[in-house]
């Protein structure tokens, strides 16, 4: 479904993303894992359209994604659930659902996705018509994932949706990507709870300073000895 081929990345003179390489197969959890500044959120970004690569290739369904605007990205079917969240705190949870669906010509679709979001997240519904800005971080998170699923995407993007969270709440969380993995979305995953993330994963891929180290199942990274010293604490 998608192919990053050499893609490089730049912040000024500073390469954040230098030459990866990787794939996600339709209907799969791909996880990307490294330390901060290591590239994943950057990588993401880029895929939506955010920043232009300085060099590579992003294809989606056969066809070149790279240079269109996030817009565009969008329509194509790939949406992101940004790292912080980004919600319009001041705006209710209904209407930051809307906006998530704002590139859609479809009432009734749009409806029928607003009550999924709402029977994923039941909170939501019971307090759609308040403020974003009053709810805790884990409910945030919910109506992140839930606006990025209002466009209806065939890849759903999601950065950091662990960060800041109880253990309760991030078990939620990682049950609900489950969830949706089962209903035919595809997944890229970025996380720092490198257990939670390559237990989900189909295929994981470390990256190092802007490369990709190394790459393998989920489970086959979560016996990995370089992969539990360095991201499970292990000895």
């Amino acid at each position: 479904m998608l192919e990053v081929k050499q893609l490089v990345v730049a912040y000024g003179r500073v390469n954040a993303v230098k030459g990866i390489d990787f794939t996600v197969e339709q209907g799969q959890i791909v996880t990307l894992l490294g330390t901060n500044g290591a590239g994943k959120s950057t990588t993401l970004r880029t895929i939506s359209g955010l920043l232009r690569p300085l060099a590579g290739e992003i294809w989606f369904e056969g066809r070149r994604l790279d240079g269109l605007g996030a817009h565009k990205v969008v329509e194509r079917g790939i949406a992101q659930s940004p790292e912080g969240r980004r919600l319009f705190r001041q705006m209710s949870v209904e209407d930051n659902l809307k906006l998530g669906a704002y590139s859609r010509k479809d009432p009734s679709g749009v409806k029928a996705d607003m009550d999924r979001v709402y029977d994923l997240f039941e909170v939501l519904g019971q307090r759609r018509h308040q403020p974003a800005g009053l709810f805790s971080g884990g409910e945030q998170q919910m109506l992140a994932i839930g606006r990025a699923m209002m466009s209806r995407p065939k890849l759903l993007m999601l950065d950091e949706p662990s960060m800041g969270l109880s253990p309760i709440m991030t078990q939620t969380i990682m049950r609900t990507i489950r969830e949706l993995q089962a209903d035919g979305v595809t997944i890229l995953l970025v996380e720092q709870n490198a257990q939670a993330a390559l237990s989900l994963a189909d295929k994981g891929y470390v990256l190092e300073v802007g490369r990709i180290m190394f790459s393998d199942t989920g489970r086959n990274l979560l016996g990995d000895d370089r992969v539990r010293k360095a991201y499970l604490g292990a000895d």
